[in-house]
């Protein structure tokens, strides 16, 4: 017996493990201090009404054996007509049209990320940007493939562009970015869209933060850009857009004309997911379903603009300070300079150790975020702005 050697090559801790840990330690040292956590990307406002309604609605047909339901239906992948046509309806919204059987329900963003290498080869290469989302990185070094980077870095505001020289079959994007909050026009998602369709490669696009977009330079789907369909599946997630982070559930778009090697990668998803995956609860999904109905939206957006306020807390906060920053206007994330030439972890400590207040290093995304730090606009209200308080004081210092 063997095991799989690619996971060796990871390293030892998941970086928001080790984050935890540092924090316990100084919590544990220092049981008097209130700490105030901006780091993981969590939220904290409540669901909705409209999806609570939807889901004591199910719980009550799960109790009556007339209305009682066991698996989905099979012809798409354990998802109910009731949630595809709420996502159909939701993508119109934005001009784009979708047949349901390109959408898979799923339990998470996070888990189609990974699931979804599945359908190719571990001979192709990778591209992904550096800095980037941890999963996008362990995910493709535990299968072995070979990974290429491309470089987002302050001089290009962290929103890396094609380079012609360099060759890749799946490339990673990510917009509104996680971690540095940036987020591409279209006319750049463009730029990728050609980019793919000459190499004959497939984007790996995950829209986790869309509905914090508020440029209208910026996509909510890189389907609003000519010809994504054939080049790009896009992953969705009700974690953030709805505060699904306990619930789980989102879904990755496949569309029919996205073939490689003469096969619909349609095809080859639906027999994964009908394989390995027996779909999500219909608890959950009547919540999710109804997200997308007219009262949902306007209650998920009241809960998003919440959030935009934190971040704007923070970026007042920050150019009060004369800190350099991404992120915070289309995104939950702000994406700062370390002050004072300070590392990643150094800062981390300092921040820690003197204002009580968690983010995360940004070294711990890849070598570009180096001096960088991410803070997220997830918290309350009440913490952000003391948050925001401590640090001013801190810095002013």
């Amino acid at each position: 017996m063997k095991i799989n050697e690619n996971f060796l090559k990871l390293k030892d801790s998941y970086l928001f493990s080790t984050v935890a840990r540092k924090t316990a330690e100084y919590k544990s040292a220092h049981p008097d201090k209130e700490v105030i956590r901006l780091s993981i990307g969590d939220v904290t406002r409540p669901l909705v009404p409209a999806v609570i309604r939807a889901m004591h609605a199910a719980v009550d047909e799960m109790a009556d054996a007339a209305t009682f339901r066991g698996y989905g239906p099979d012809r798409y992948c354990y998802a109910y007509d009731a949630l595809l046509d709420s996502i159909c309806a939701s993508y119109a919204r934005k001009g784009v049209a979708l047949q349901k059987s390109e959408i898979f329900v799923s339990d998470g963003a996070k888990s189609d990320c990974g699931n979804i290498l599945d359908i190719f080869s571990v001979d192709n290469t990778v591209l992904v940007p550096d800095p980037v989302y941890p999963v996008y990185l362990d995910t493709n070094v535990m299968a072995g493939r070979r990974i290429l980077f491309a470089d987002a870095t302050e001089k290009n505001g962290f929103l890396p562009m094609p380079d012609a020289r360099m060759k890749a079959d799946i490339i990673y994007l990510c917009s509104p970015n996680n971690p540095t909050g940036a987020a591409y026009t279209r006319d750049q998602l463009a730029e990728w869209v050609d980019y793919a369709r000459r190499n004959d490669a497939v984007i790996l696009y995950d829209a986790a933060y869309e509905y914090f977009v508020t440029d209208m330079r910026c996509a909510r789907s890189i389907y609003e850009v000519e010809g994504a369909k054939e080049c790009a599946i896009e992953l969705c997630s009700y974690s953030k857009t709805a505060g699904f982070t306990g619930v789980r559930c989102g879904y990755t778009v496949v569309p029919e004309a996205l073939v490689r090697g003469g096969v619909p990668l349609n095809r080859l998803w639906a027999r994964r997911q009908s394989t390995k995956f027996n779909g999500v609860s219909y608890i959950t999904q009547m919540g999710a379903a109804a997200v997308f109905s007219e009262e949902g939206e306007r209650e998920i957006a009241e809960n998003i603009d919440y959030y935009r306020g934190n971040a704007q807390l923070i970026a007042d906060c920050l150019d009060g300070l004369g800190i350099w920053y991404t992120g915070g206007k289309n995104s939950p994330y702000l994406w700062l300079k370390c002050p004072h030439g300070m590392t990643s972890w150094q800062f981390f400590d300092f921040l820690l150790e003197n204002a009580q207040v968690v983010g995360t290093p940004g070294s711990g995304f890849g070598k570009n975020g180096e001096g960088f730090f991410r803070l997220t606009a997830f918290g309350t209200r009440e913490n952000t702005r003391r948050a925001c308080e401590r640090i001013a004081a801190l810095l002013k210092k």
